[in-house]
């Protein structure tokens, strides 16, 4: 049987939880992340002729490197490259939500969002275009409501499309100003010379940008544990033997 892995990411309250088990029932199994106290959980669930691997991610508001929680969220998407990131949002409070979706984005192409709490948004009177939401972020929106078993069979259905590469995607890319965009090239152009397509060099050049200490170290290791540690002669990104600080 064809098995996809799908790690679910957002925000903290957003029905994420619920999902999970709504989805996965009691096939569910917990264990911690390498080298830290976070836990993950995983679970399995048929639809159609595949079965699903569903990893619940820690719930958090952003993917920088301010927790463990953020940290292991982040590398798992990044890393791990599961073959969809399924992300909550919170149709109660999307203005908060949409600050996460606009950096998973960054991190991957592969993205599903879903507005859980459809239930709760409607009690109060809020309405959303999902469609239109849809054609701004570039990837599919699908409105659930995870209690009530509302809109599941469509969420399936889009994700067997995404992870069999039925339906494909062109996510929103935060443009920044015309100084910064050229850093950002210089340093994508270096580590796409050094990485290939294996990971998403726009992202890694604006977090390296902004300092990201602990993303360093965490590719740097990544790199060691493959043997592919190397360097960009004369540019601002070393690794391999280096100290892991970079200048930009």
């Amino acid at each position: 049987m064809k098995e996809y892995t799908v790690a679910l990411a957002g925000n903290p309250n957003t029905g994420k939880s619920t999902l999970f088990n709504t989805l996965t029932g009691l096939k569910q199994h917990t264990g911690n992340w390498a080298g830290k106290t976070v836990t993950l959980a995983a679970g399995y669930y048929r639809y159609e002729d595949v079965q699903f691997k569903m990893v619940d991610l820690p719930g958090t508001y952003s993917l920088f490197s301010n927790s463990d929680d953020e940290e292991v969220a982040r590398d798992y998407i990044v890393f791990e490259k599961p073959d969809v990131t399924l992300l909550v949002l919170d149709a109660t409070s999307l203005e908060r939500s949409l600050n996460l979706a606009l950096q998973v984005l960054e991190m991957t192409d592969q993205v599903l969002i879903c507005l859980n709490l459809m239930d709760e948004a409607k009690k109060k009177g809020l309405k959303i275009n999902a469609g239109q939401l849809s054609k701004k972020l570039g990837v599919p929106v699908i409105p659930i409501s995870a209690r009530n078993n509302e809109g599941l069979e469509v969420l399936s259905d889009t994700l067997l499309k995404l992870c069999s590469g039925k339906m494909k995607t062109t996510p929103y890319k935060m443009r920044y100003s015309e100084e910064l965009e050229a850093k950002i090239l210089k340093l994508e152009t270096e580590l796409a010379d050094i990485l290939g397509h294996e990971f998403p060099a726009r992202w890694l050049a604006i977090r390296f940008l902004d300092g990201d200490e602990k993303l360093i170290a965490a590719l740097k290791n990544k790199l060691d544990s493959k043997g592919k540690g190397g360097e960009a002669h004369g540019s601002t990104t070393t690794f391999g033997r280096s100290s892991g600080r970079h200048s930009c």
